[in-house]
């Protein structure tokens, strides 16, 4: 596999994890009528939660011993993530309006949803970088086969 394609796979598996909690802690911050701030602490908790998970448990149905597995997302996601969440985080609140957003409106799903896509996009070269030096997501991908 290419470099490009590795490091673009690897983006979206850990863009994939992100995702799912960083939309879950927004959703329920919003619906709890959270301030910003602990709307985006739990988003960010929830990201990395779900963002290790999704390296660890195809790790651990390998057969994988639960020790071995645990550090294996700390190395390998750890940047990606933080980077990920950095840059959604930052533009939801720089784009007016996103946070304090029913969810029922275009402007929270629309803004989370670009916001996303902008976090990849910025990940992408990092995770390219740290792949190619055999860190970050190559750390996880030789555990794959």
């Amino acid at each position: 596999m290419s470099l490009n394609r590795l490091a673009f796979t690897a983006t979206l598996h850990c863009l994939s994890g992100c995702a799912v909690g960083e939309v879950l802690g927004m959703v329920i911050g919003t619906a709890l009528g959270w301030t910003a701030l602990s709307t985006i602490a739990l988003a960010v908790g929830l990201a990395f939660v779900f963002g290790y998970a999704f390296t660890m448990v195809p790790l651990l149905r390998a057969g994988l011993a639960f020790g071995a597995v645990l550090k294996l997302p700390l190395a390998a996601d750890t940047a990606s993530i933080a980077i990920m969440e950095i840059v959604v985080n930052a533009l939801m609140l720089v784009i007016p309006g996103a946070m304090d957003a029913h969810l029922t409106s275009p402007l929270f799903w629309g803004s989370l949803a670009a916001a996303l896509v902008i976090a990849g996009a910025v990940a992408f070269p990092v995770n390219r970088w740290l792949i190619a030096r055999g860190r970050g997501p190559a750390v996880v991908h030789g555990h794959h086969h």
